[in-house]
């Protein structure tokens, strides 16, 4: 979303030029933490799970939030003069990729929930061909959802009213994410009908995930795949525990947001700092850069794969073997699989 503003042209200032420095390392560490996310499941074959698959669609996501959004964000920021359609088409790719990203969260949560309601039958159920439907799915769904202000629930009316028959010249505006997009349609159909009640709903995944866990864990369940079932259930509990982190951070991420929206709502009197609406939206794209840190620092198959990459790719050492990983490196590789 973009910088707030006035509706003219803004001035450089000290405050712009500190948000576009911040806007700009964001995008920087989004792409390239995504785009190593995208690359450790490649190269990494214990990586490419049901579950990693919904990861991968999320990281795609961010990337196109790093590469796309926020440099439009900051050429908005200055004051762009641009027609209404073609900064309602902007604001809509912010909604799609919002909207695929609550719903990759979504589906992580069903997957993980299933692996351990059903453990036994999971790898019958959840194939990758299913996954791979269940992520086209969602992007059809974010697609349908973020594009409806396209066809008409937008603010075309307000934006050009100057006319009484707005032409092409009088259709360009300083191009701002409130100038196009209803909040009737950003609170009432976005945040209360596609946000709140996917969020609430992940969250009762988890928390039944847990419960699961434990239970398993208290019972000592029948052995799953000639493995140790209170081994398979605890490191079912620490990947859980990781992604619903990612979880949680997206939450704190975006929610500050759509507050504002609902103030903006429902008290278009109520002064809104600016400083606030800059916090809330440095919050929502850095969204975008804190899952691959997340998953670097918690899930052991990422880090030691991330290290591989750095170390083979990125310094070129061609001589990269186990013999180079350290004792607990050659430990999660050695478990990578058991997790999965």
């Amino acid at each position: 979303m973009s910088a707030p503003g006035e509706g003219e042209a803004v001035s450089i200032t000290p405050s712009l030029v500190i948000y576009i420095g911040v806007e700009v390392l964001i995008a920087v560490a989004s792409v390239l933490g995504n785009v190593l996310v995208c690359w450790a499941v490649k190269i990494n074959r214990a990586l490419r799970d049901t579950t990693f698959c919904f990861i991968v669609s999320l990281a795609l996501a961010d990337i196109a939030v790093g590469s796309l959004v926020i440099p439009l964000a900051i050429t908005i920021s200055i004051g762009l003069h641009t027609h209404f359609y073609s900064c309602l088409l902007f604001a809509c790719t912010v909604l799609v990729l919002t909207q695929s990203s609550i719903l990759a969260l979504l589906a992580i949560a069903i997957d993980r929930y299933l692996r351990v309601r059903i453990p036994t039958s999971y790898k019958r159920t959840v194939t990758q061909k299913r996954a791979g439907t269940a992520v086209v799915l969602c992007w059809v769904i974010s697609i349908i959802v973020g594009m409806i202000p396209m066809f008409g629930w937008n603010n075309y009316t307000e934006a050009t009213r100057d006319g009484v028959n707005s032409s092409l010249v009088n259709s360009v505006i300083v191009c701002q994410f409130e100038t196009v997009i209803s909040m009737d349609y950003m609170v009432y159909f976005n945040f209360f009908g596609w946000v709140l009640p996917p969020l609430v709903l992940i969250f009762v995944i988890y928390v039944e995930i847990f419960n699961l866990i434990r239970k398993h864990l208290n019972q000592k369940a029948v052995s799953i795949n000639n493995s140790d079932p209170s081994r398979y259930f605890g490191k079912e509990l620490k990947l859980a525990k990781s992604l619903a982190l990612v979880l949680l951070l997206f939450a704190i991420c975006w929610l500050p947001l759509h507050i504002i929206n609902c103030i903006t709502l429902f008290c278009p009197s109520c002064n809104k700092p600016i400083i606030v609406m800059y916090i809330a939206i440095f919050l929502t794209h850095a969204n975008s850069a804190v899952n691959p840190i997340v998953y670097a620092f918690r899930i052991n198959k990422f880090r030691v794969t991330f290290l591989q990459i750095w170390s083979q790719y990125i310094w070129c050492n061609k001589n990269h073997n186990a013999n180079n990983l350290s004792r607990e490196q050659l430990r999660a590789i050695r478990e990578q699989k058991s997790i999965m």
